[in-house]
């Protein structure tokens, strides 16, 4: 199925999805030289959800995107575009946006997995975007999801703390006849010397990373880039609503929130309940904002990912 060209697109409904079982700090001490102390001074984690042997990653995201199906008065069958971000998909093929389709009864959809880490949902969200206003797709299902558990060495301190599981979605449709636009312009781009900062290598394959390097990196040179994308919305700062990072680390968040200067916006800090769970942070961080209300329907919200790669992207949309 294809659609015709349009001048834009808007975010018309979100979702999100957490296993069940919540590890607490005190858990992680149990397990590592560590402590609740130690986690919330350095990182401003306390809890973070772990899915299970038999939770996939297709699992988590079929999951968010039923609910952002349900909550846009959609059928499964009204998609025709499915991307996953994701990172810590264990098969090959079929990709996860295929099995995501398979699960919720899709027809004939065009599924593609995109990996740019915890960059991931704000470069699916553009693809889609691009794809929807290009006329190849009608309605795309855009879905940030992964496993972290799957990936972490769990007898190591400076990583497990950070981890948690989930996935976030989003329906994208063409905006209506006058409508303005409701996903701003995409700003991404990567650093390739520094792609070693964050690896996800090996087999089995392992997170690691080296921590001070990228906290340097985000703190001094996302904020101005993070401007650019609000300049290319037509917008300052300032007029901001919400700003949701990716949620890597409390002690990066505040930071780099507060130079990008959104002295009026919300700042989404769900990493403290939820842990890094990467590609799925920012959709997830922005349904539950929309969901509790603490951002009113058509407000500017910026999405900001990084990480993984050295990568970065975002866009300013307006809430569903």
């Amino acid at each position: 199925m294809t659609g015709t060209l349009t001048t834009g697109t808007r975010i018309t409904a979100l979702g999100h999805y957490q296993p069940a079982r919540i590890l607490t700090n005190e858990d992680l001490a149990a397990l590592v030289d560590t402590s609740d102390e130690w986690i919330t001074t350095r990182v401003g984690i306390k809890t973070r959800h772990i899915a299970g042997p038999d939770e996939p990653v297709d699992e988590l995201a079929a999951h968010a995107a039923a609910k952002a199906l349900a909550s846009a008065g959609l059928a499964p069958t009204d998609i025709d575009l499915v991307l996953v971000a994701t990172s810590t998909a264990i098969d090959r093929s079929p990709n996860t946006a295929a099995r995501v389709a398979a699960r919720l009864g899709m027809a004939a959809p065009a599924t593609m997995d995109l990996n740019v880490v915890c960059a991931g949902f704000t470069h699916a969200l553009a693809t889609a975007d691009h794809a929807v206003r290009a006329g190849s797709a009608t309605r795309a299902l855009v879905i940030g999801a992964d496993k972290m558990a799957d990936i972490v060495d769990w007898t190591d301190r400076s990583t497990c703390v950070l981890v948690g599981d989930g996935a976030g979605a989003a329906v994208v449709e063409a905006t209506g006849p006058g409508e303005e636009p409701g996903i701003g312009p995409v700003l991404w781009g990567s650093v390739p010397e520094m792609g070693h900062a964050v690896r996800i290598e090996g087999t089995p394959p392992r997170f690691a990373q080296e921590g001070q390097s990228v906290y340097r990196w985000a703190t001094t040179q996302l904020p101005p880039i993070a401007r650019q994308v609000c300049a290319r919305a037509g917008l300052t700062p300032e007029d901001l609503a919400a700003v949701v990072l990716h949620q890597a680390n409390l002690r990066i968040i505040e930071p780099v929130a507060q130079k990008i200067g959104a002295v009026n916006a919300v700042v989404a800090r769900d990493v403290v309940d939820s842990g890094n769970t990467s590609a799925a942070s920012i959709p997830m961080a922005l349904s539950k904002l929309v969901e509790r209300g603490e951002i009113p329907s058509g407000s500017p919200a910026l999405l900001f990912g990084f990480g993984g790669n050295l990568s970065y992207g975002g866009q300013v949309v307006r809430t569903p």
